[in-house]
């Protein structure tokens, strides 16, 4: 028994390792998002174009990284993540250097497109990468792949910041342009799967044989009209709290009251939104690791009830500083899951044929569940409480919570009942 264990971790070890270049181009592409507000000032302050109109760049960044991740799946799935990945690589480091020679708005919102068809192709074929080659361990290994995006970017923050402090924006965007298009490129070369004997191992339980769907065949499924609506709600949710942590923050009077935890200490509000990052990318591997054990559904349903407890105590509890970070980082860490768990889900049940197809279909969720905010807030919060948008946010995450555990999970189950008898009948009907 002892001789075999060594085996088991170099299995382990060769089995988990092509993940890593997946990883790595997701925190090479994740400052196009997540360090954009560091040059909104800076751009101001030499072209004069004024901060609404240079912002406006970063909405079409997120229009074009959201809604094209269909289109960024079917490549990946028609060709291979390797090659759309490498793509993606080098349209985001054209991005940041284009942002770098920007002599008009109308250049810097085409470069913001190119940035979001770019990160979009890296973010669409690594998770399908991860939805193909893990069938065993599909929620981890997409939590993984996800963290990246975003939770180490946070280190990146401040050299960026040096360097437009020293150089200029124009330099920080070419040098940092420059070496995460080739970071990305070179990563995404080494995108492989795999050993093939440990995939087949683990495509030989029985809850990852599944019928592979076609591209556009499972939007005549109730299955991805429910996850697509639960989906929309916890975006929606998720959003609409977090939008009000400087009312709450202000209304409480902590948003200036230092909080020490995790030996920092910084100003109540600062620390709140400082973990963001952190917190909802370490949700990320860590539901997917969960629900890999204890399903999906059941998952989804705890995660989005504790975030629903978390929005109420917050409104409850929010007027005490230490509570106010910590309660927020619940929040975020709660709905920091669904990058895992719906791509995920959308594997197990419609197969893993067209599986970044099918991740970025139900993806285009979270820029429906945006747009709803957006609209929301531009016509109804400034004339309410922030109580009610608090409230709102925890009912829709215990309305998300009930769909997944009664709705979600007995449509599955009935689904993967149809799907058997479907891939019994081809098999019995096959030539032999």
């Amino acid at each position: 028994m002892m001789e075999r264990q060594p085996q088991r971790e170099t299995r382990t070890a060769r089995y988990w390792l092509p993940l890593a270049p997946g990883i790595i181009c997701m925190v090479m592409v994740a400052n196009l998002q997540y360090g954009w507000s560091l040059f909104v000032n800076p751009i101001n302050l030499k072209t004069q174009w004024g901060r609404a109109e240079i912002q406006f760049a970063f909405t079409i960044f997120i229009i074009a990284s959201t809604w094209l991740m269909p289109v960024a799946g079917y490549l990946a799935d028609r060709l291979s993540a390797r090659s759309v990945a490498m793509a993606g690589g080098v349209l985001v480091g054209i991005s940041w250097c284009v942002n770098a020679y920007a002599e008009s708005l109308a250049v810097l919102y085409v470069s913001a497109a190119i940035g979001g068809a770019g990160t979009c192709a890296v973010f669409g074929a690594c998770i399908g990468h991860a939805l193909k080659c893990f069938p065993a361990q599909r929620g981890l290994a997409v939590g993984l792949i996800a963290a990246g995006f975003g939770t180490v970017s946070a280190a990146t923050v401040l050299p960026i910041h040096s360097v437009i402090q020293a150089f200029g924006y124009e330099n920080a965007f070419l040098y940092f342009g420059l070496a995460q298009g080739a970071i990305v490129f070179a990563a995404a070369a080494l995108l492989a799967p795999p050993i093939a004997a440990d995939i087949r191992a683990d495509r030989s339980e029985p809850l990852n044989k599944s019928r592979n769907y076609g591209p556009l065949e499972i939007l005549c499924t109730p299955v991805f009209w429910v996850m697509y609506l639960m989906f929309v709600l916890v975006t929606v949710a998720g959003l609409m709290a977090i939008g009000q942590l400087a009312v709450i923050a202000k209304e409480y009077k902590v948003a200036n009251v230092p909080v020490s935890l995790f030996d920092l200490t910084l100003p109540a509000l600062a620390f709140a939104l400082a973990i963001d990052r952190v917190f909802s990318g370490l949700a990320r591997p860590f539901f997917g690791w969960v629900s890999d054990h204890l399903g999906r559904e059941t998952t989804m349903g705890i995660a989005f009830a504790i975030e629903a407890a978390a929005i109420v105590a917050l409104a409850r509890f929010g007027h005490e500083p230490g509570w106010f970070v910590v309660l927020t980082g619940v929040i975020f860490f709660a709905w920091g899951e669904i990058y895992s768990l719906f791509p995920a889900t959308t594997a197990d049940s419609f197969g893993e044929k067209h599986a970044a197809t099918h991740a970025g279909l139900v993806y285009t969720a979270k820029g429906a569940g945006a747009l709803i905010v957006m609209s929301f807030s531009a016509t109804l919060l400034p004339a309410t409480e922030w109580h009610i948008a608090f409230y709102c946010a925890a009912g829709i995450n215990a309305m998300a919570a009930v769909l997944a555990l009664l709705v979600l999970k007995p449509l599955r189950a009935r689904q993967a009942a149809l799907d058997r008898a479907f891939l019994a009948s081809t098999a019995s009907t096959a030539p032999a």
